[in-house]
């Protein structure tokens, strides 16, 4: 977690602080004394990737507060908005995760939240005071694909039918003569496991750029590539904006050959890299 002291002349300060798990595993975060006098705004950023992180933020929004009476409005960054995947419930006894967190971050009375491509419409509509920064927003910041997507070099694949809306509207924004081509997944209802992958569309001889928000396991862009190979697919590169990679890169080794992404999710010092796809890394 890192915070910033901001004033009306434009300077930006790291706040210092300690924090501490206790044995019984409370967490606990102390500041060091600060002047707030001519502090206009407190930004945080945070990587909310596990449980710990969340409440020594609620620690951390709490103790500014008691510090600056209040008087100071603290800004909050998120770039992967957790628990953004379970913003529906599809079976009877399940929580709306999606809303939990939200609740979570709404509790601290901050004046503005933001996050990063945001997995639906959902998650946006939960949190008070947010922006969400769009997909496209965040790979126009990757000159490369910019460059390429704006020339018409690159075909456009959508994953799913959930990717359609942000993958069309990364052709409007880079090319409006950009080749979209949909994709679609086949799965076992009893399971969940995809049993079979379509491609509505020619890719025969093309460079095509798979975009979608989140990749954990990589299983739906396994299976894509694969398909895309098949059909003769000239080149295939994946832009994902979070990119959790719980399995590592390797298993896509041999069927994508360039993978882009942000370091919303972990920083980039994090990422193990593979030695056959090319790796490239947007930084905030």
């Amino acid at each position: 977690m890192e915070i910033f002291s901001h004033t009306s002349t434009g300077h930006k300060t790291l706040l210092n602080f300690d924090y501490f798990t206790f044995s019984g595993g409370e967490e606990h975060i102390r500041f060091n004394a600060s002047d707030f006098a001519e502090t206009t705004k407190i930004e945080v950023f945070e990587r909310l990737t596990d449980s710990s992180k969340l409440i020594r933020l609620m620690l951390a929004v709490d103790a500014l507060k008691r510090l600056t009476y209040g008087a100071i409005p603290i800004e909050l960054t998120i770039p992967y908005f957790p628990y953004a995947r379970q913003d529906r419930v599809c079976v009877e006894g399940e929580a709306l995760g999606a809303a939990v967190m939200a609740q979570f971050i709404n509790n601290m009375g901050l004046s503005k939240v933001t996050i990063w491509d945001a997995h639906s419409d959902v998650s946006p509509a939960l949190i008070n005071n947010v922006v969400n920064v769009p997909q496209m927003a965040l790979l126009a910041r990757c000159e490369e694909l910019s460059t390429r997507l704006a020339k018409g070099e690159l075909t456009l694949i959508s994953p799913d039918a959930g990717a359609s809306k942000k993958t069309l509207k990364i052709a409007e924004t880079f090319n409006s003569e950009l080749d979209v081509i949909q994709a679609q997944k086949v799965r076992d209802l009893k399971t969940g496991n995809i049993i079979e992958t379509q491609i509505l569309g020619d890719v025969k001889g093309k460079s095509v750029l798979i975009a979608d928000d989140i990749c954990d396991g990589g299983r739906t862009f396994i299976e894509l590539a694969k398909v895309l190979k098949s059909q003769g697919a000239a080149e295939i590169s994946l832009f994902i904006t979070h990119g959790i990679f719980s399995k590592g890169l390797a298993v896509f080794e041999g069927l994508i050959d360039a993978i882009y992404t942000t370091d919303s999710f972990r920083p980039v010092n994090e990422f193990k890299p593979s030695t056959t796809i090319k790796l490239q890394i947007i930084e905030m």
